[in-house]
């Protein structure tokens, strides 16, 4: 058994997302002490291994719970995945590496651009998605995201992320408002109407990811300001009921 702070020492993933992913049932400890704190055993490292390869495949963390839940999940395939996943991360790296080499030595007109090249990476990512990526909303994603092209998918995001600069223009009203919960139907709107069918349950679920730390955390929290990303998560879970 490991404890908390030993998995996270040995996986680099922090206390807080690990405390993150048991809250939400995507990784459960295999046991508590008596003191409360968490314990992991060989196959929950195993599970958590097997997250990690779907955030590198950049699934949403609802669907990851969907995948590896599942009754016919098959776990050598996934760790299959992950093999070939991280050998073609290793090669992208050793052409930069061998790319800045030749830039030393040689200069800038002999640069060869092809190093930057992600194809392989990308094409990989697209065929684990398609395997993998069966449930409704990614679907759903999938087929309106297909038809966007990249400046409007610039403009989308930026238009999602002006829903969390005006949360945090709200912070000190009380989430409850009639104002701050037409704000959150305003967001589930936006969520239904460009990505796929937002649920109450799907929203709660994204509000508890809002504030649960990492990348989402810290950008809600740079457009709106600090404490954003936990104002938004308390005003869902009133309007989620």
């Amino acid at each position: 058994m490991k404890t908390v702070n030993e998995v996270s020492k040995l996986t680099g993933v922090s206390i807080r997302t690990l405390q993150y992913y048991d809250k939400i049932g995507l990784l459960k400890p295999t046991e508590y002490t008596e003191s409360g704190y968490r314990l992991y055993d060989d196959a929950a490292l195993e599970r958590l291994g097997q997250i990690l390869l779907f955030r590198e495949l950049e699934f949403p963390l609802k669907d990851i719970k969907d995948i590896v839940t599942r009754s016919d999940f098959d776990k050598g395939l996934a760790l299959d995945q992950q093999i070939e996943l991280l050998e073609l991360k290793k090669e992208h790296i050793e052409n930069l590496i061998s790319m800045c080499r030749g830039l030393k030595l040689r200069g800038v007109r002999h640069l060869d651009f092809t190093a930057f090249d992600s194809s392989k990476l990308d094409e990989y990512a697209k065929r684990a998605k398609e395997q993998w990526g069966n449930t409704p909303e990614y679907k759903e994603f999938e087929e309106k995201n297909g038809k966007r092209s990249k400046n409007e998918e610039k403009r989308m995001m930026a238009d999602f992320m002006k829903i969390f600069e005006e949360f945090g223009a709200m912070k000190d009203q009380d989430p409850a408002s009639l104002e701050v919960q037409d704000q959150v139907k305003k967001l589930q709107n936006f969520i239904s109407g460009h990505y796929y069918q937002c649920t109450n349950e799907i929203l709660s679920g994204l509000g508890k990811m809002y504030a649960g730390g990492g990348e989402f955390t810290e950008n809600i929290d740079k457009i709106g300001g600090e404490g954003t990303a936990e104002f938004t998560q308390r005003a869902i879970q009133i309007y989620c009921g």
